[in-house]
């Protein structure tokens, strides 16, 4: 049996704002163009995928929408202050069959949340 991990109570208002923009790059409300995907991470962002393949700089492609239109469903969220304005948030993707561990770094600037580093891993079993 997987840990219940619980976000500490201080800092439940930062996980309703990191917790409404994920899965990252996939909330139309959050914009739907290159120049709201640029507004969302720091320029050296990174990520790697589910697949296993890292991707440096800038995202060269993104959607938004299931390709399978299979509907997402997000849970086990998890929020952990990292260093002062920087914030680790986890959390688990079902996507139909496809299960998925999500680990997004955030940053609060002075411009809004900009993403540091994304990851996702397959999570076999789940």
């Amino acid at each position: 049996m997987e840990p219940v991990l619980m976000t500490e109570e201080r800092l439940h208002g930062v996980f309703a704002e990191l917790e409404a923009r994920e899965p990252i790059f996939h909330r139309p409300e959050l914009g739907t163009t290159r120049a709201d995907f640029e507004r969302m991470i720091v320029s050296d962002y990174w990520e790697e995928g589910a697949s296993g393949r890292a991707t440096a700089g800038r995202m060269s492609s993104m959607s938004w929408s299931s390709a399978s239109g299979i509907r997402w469903r997000s849970r086990d969220f998890h929020c952990r202050e990292i260093a002062q304005d920087n914030y680790l948030l986890t959390y688990t993707l079902v996507q139909g069959e496809r299960v998925t561990r999500r680990a997004t770094l955030w940053r609060r600037t002075a411009d809004g949340w900009r993403a540091l580093y994304h990851q996702g891993t397959v999570a076999e079993g789940s």
